[in-house]
C-alpha cells in the first residue's frame, strides 16, 4: 500500500519530483545532503530515534521555533518518522517501507551499525536491486581508520585543512562553516544523481560511498599539487593564497577590502587606480611570479597607499577600472545587501513564525526552487507514513 502525503508536495516540474529518499542520518552531513535532494523536489523521509530525534535538535542555543537553529536549516522539505531501531519488528517495518517506496537511502550511522541492524546496502538491495544506497562515512570504507567515527573539526585537522587556514604563526583555526560535513553531503548528492542517471539507462541501482576524510582531501587538492611541484609543504596565508599576489584583504582607512588582481593586466589597472602606475613597471612586480616572490614588499606598498582613504573610495576606484574587489561583510550585512534581495535566495519558510533561510543556490530556467515545507517535528509523520504497514492498523 502506498502512503501518499498530499500536503506541500513538490511541483511536477521539480527536477527530482517522483524520487523518494529515506534518510538514516543525523547531525550535519547526511541531513544536508538530503536537504539538497528535498530542495530539488525529492520526497524525503527522515528516520529519527524516538527519544528526542536527531541529536542536532539540541545543538543550541540559539533555538528557533522548537529545535536548534542548525537543525532547522538542515531539515526543511522533509517528513519525520520515529523508529526504535533496537526493535527488530520496527526495523522490518522500515525495510518493507524502503522496499516499497525508496529510490535512494542515505545513511551516516557509525561504522558497522547498519550491518548489525540489517539496514545495510547488501540487505536492502537484495530485496530491491534498483535501490541506490549511499554510505556517508568518516574515513572511508577501507583502511586502518575505517572503523573510527568522525566530525567536521576532526577532519579539518586530520585532512590538513587546519594547517593552511589562518595567519602565519597563528594557532589552528577551523574554517568558520562545517565545510567538510556540508561538502560531503554535496558529494553524496552528486554520487546519487550520477547513480540515478545510470539506473535510468540500466534499471540497476548501486552502492555509493563518500566520506568526510575523502572530502577533506578533495579540498586539499591545490596544496597537494603545490607540494608535488615544489616539495614544500603549504603554510597559512591568511586571507590570501600562496600562488597569486595581490589576492587578499587589505586594511583601509575604514575597514578591510579584498583585492583580487590576479593577472598582470589587472595589476596594472590596480596600480593606476591606487595612484602608483609606476608599480606596473617595477621589475619586482612585473609578473605574478615576481609579485609572489616579493609579496612582503608589495603588501607593504599597498597598505601604505590604501591607508589614505576609506574602503568605499577604493572600491569605487577599483571597480571603475574593472579590478575585482569586495568589502568584508558579516551575516547581517550580507543579508541586507540588495544583491541578496535581488536573487530571491533568502526565502520565507511556510507555516512558521517568520522563519527565513537561505534557499537552494541553484535556479532552473530562471526559477529557484521554493522552500515548500517547514522542518518537521520529531516523528510528525510517523502515523501518516507507517500506519498502512502496521498489522494492527485497520
Amino acid at each position: 500500500m502506498t502512503a501518499s502525503p498530499t500536503d506541500s508536495s513538490p511541483p511536477a516540474h521539480a527536477p527530482l519530483a517522483g524520487i523518494h529518499v529515506v534518510e538514516l542520518g543525523a547531525n550535519v552531513a547526511a541531513p544536508y545532503g538530503t536537504e539538497v535532494l528535498g530542495d530539488l523536489g525529492a520526497t524525503v523521509v527522515k528516520v529519527e530515534k524516538p527519544d528526542g530525534g536527531d541529536d542536532a535538535r539540541s545543538w543550541g542555543p540559539p533555538f528557533w521555533q522548537g529545535s536548534s537553529a542548525i537543525f532547522q536549516y538542515l531539515n526543511r522539505n522533509k517528513r519525520s518518522i520515529t523508529i526504535d531501531l533496537k526493535d527488530e519488528g520496527q526495523r522490518e517495518l522500515l525495510r518493507t517501507y524502503i522496499t516499497d517506496h525508496a529510490d535512494v537511502v542515505l545513511q551516516n550511522f557509525r561504522p558497522g551499525a547498519v550491518q548489525r541492524m540489517g539496514l545495510d546496502a547488501a540487505t536492502l538491495r537484495a530485496r530491491k536491486p534498483a535501490l541506490i544506497y549511499c554510505n556517508l562515512g568518516a574515513f572511508g570504507r577501507t583502511g586502518p581508520e575505517k572503523d573510527k567515527p568522525g566530525y567536521d573539526p576532526l577532519m579539518q585537522a586530520f585532512g590538513g585543512l587546519m594547517s593552511v587556514t589562518g595567519l602565519p604563526g597563528s594557532p589552528p583555526v577551523r574554517i568558520g562553516t562545517s565545510i567538510i560535513d556540508m561538502g560531503t553531503g554535496m558529494w553524496c548528492v552528486i554520487g546519487i544523481l550520477a547513480a540515478l542517471n545510470r539506473r535510468h539507462a540500466t534499471g540497476e541501482g548501486c552502492e555509493v560511498d563518500a566520506s568526510l576524510f575523502e572530502t577533506a582531501l578533495g579540498w586539499m587538492s591545490a596544496h597537494v599539487a603545490s607540494y608535488h611541484a615544489s616539495g614544500k609543504v603549504s603554510g597559512k596565508t591568511g586571507t590570501g593564497v600562496a600562488f597569486i599576489a595581490p589576492y587578499q584583504a587589505f586594511p583601509t582607512a575604514s575597514g578591510e577590502l579584498i583585492i583580487a588582481a590576479g593577472t598582470d593586466a589587472l595589476f596594472r589597472r590596480m596600480a593606476g587606480a591606487l595612484g602608483h602606475p609606476e608599480w606596473a613597471d617595477d621589475p619586482r612586480y612585473a609578473t605574478n611570479a615576481e609579485r609572489v616572490a616579493h609579496r612582503d614588499g608589495l603588501i607593504t606598498d599597498m597598505e601604505q597607499a590604501l591607508a589614505a582613504h576609506p574602503k568605499e573610495h577604493w572600491q569605487a576606484a577599483l571597480e571603475a577600472v574593472g579590478v575585482p574587489c569586495a568589502p568584508l561583510h558579516d551575516t547581517a550585512e550580507v543579508l541586507a545587501h540588495p544583491q541578496t534581495a535581488a536573487l530571491g535566495i533568502h526565502q520565507a519558510v511556510p507555516d512558521t513564525d517568520d522563519m527565513h533561510q537561505i534557499g537552494l543556490p541553484l535556479s532552473f530556467d530562471g526559477r529557484r526552487p521554493p522552500i515548500l515545507r517547514r522542518p518537521p517535528k520529531p516523528g510528525e509523520h510517523t502515523a501518516e507514513i507507517l500506519n498502512p504497514y502496521r498489522k494492527d492498523t485497520p
